[in-house]
């Protein structure tokens, strides 16, 4: 398995700020990257329920979301939950005319998804990670069928509810994950605390952060499961 350097989130940060500053898509690529994982997860199912919060990582996954529609996958139906009240506005547009629909949390809670994207919460996680609102209510719908297997879970980035420097947990109101797709580069709390028992299969997105993450800041090297180089990206769709 490959070998790659960790970093806390205020070090990923500062790496994608000159990258965004030059007007590098980085959502466009993530999403296309993360759309390809799930692809593979579905393995014969349909039902994509995503969990999108206000925030990239909610962006993230609805254009993934967007991408599953448009992109051959079979016959994949997308239903959303927004957890932050609002969502990622051009990624709910997005992913709305590519045919998914949002539902309340009453509709999703009732329901058995074949695979969740699981885009509440990022490396803006407060040192209280512990979920909220409709964002618990949902998640703790799910736990059962994620715990045993009948629904697959992707954490988009990172587990929602794990925080992202310490992998520590408020409770155990968090999904646990089949694989975590995190991007740019692994965070220090997906291989600390909680982060191994939570996070699954662990694969990163590379963004092409490597100029601005210097080996001088790394807090440790650890094994992932795979590498992809994220693909050049079009207009997110």
């Amino acid at each position: 398995m490959p070998e790659v350097p960790v970093y806390t989130a205020a070090e990923v940060r500062a790496a994608e700020l000159p990258l965004l500053a030059a007007g590098e898509p980085l959502m466009a690529r993530a999403s296309a990257a993360l759309a390809g994982v799930a692809s593979e997860q579905l393995a014969g199912g349909h039902r994509v329920l995503v969990l999108a919060g206000r925030g990239d990582n909610g962006g993230d996954a609805l254009f993934a979301a967007s991408h599953l529609l448009r992109g051959g996958a079979g016959h994949v139906e997308v239903v959303i939950v927004l957890t932050g009240g609002s969502g990622h506005a051009e990624g709910l547009a997005a992913a709305q005319a590519a045919g998914a629909r949002v539902v309340p949390v009453s509709e999703a809670a009732a329901s058995v998804p074949d695979l969740v994207l699981d885009g509440i919460l990022g490396i803006g996680t407060s040192a209280d990670p512990s979920l909220r609102g409709a964002a618990r209510e949902v998640v703790e719908a799910l736990l059962p069928a994620a715990r045993a297997g009948a629904t697959r879970v992707i954490a988009v980035d990172l587990p929602s509810g794990l925080q992202p420097d310490t992998g520590a947990t408020g409770d155990d109101v968090v999904l646990p994950a089949s694989v975590t797709v995190t991007f740019g580069a692994v965070k220090a709390g997906l291989v600390g605390g909680r982060g191994p028992e939570l996070c699954g299969e662990l694969v990163l997105v590379d963004l092409g952060l490597g100029p601005g993450l210097a080996r001088d800041d790394m807090r440790a090297v650890v094994s992932v499961d795979r590498v992809i180089v994220a693909p050049a990206a079009g207009p997110l769709t």
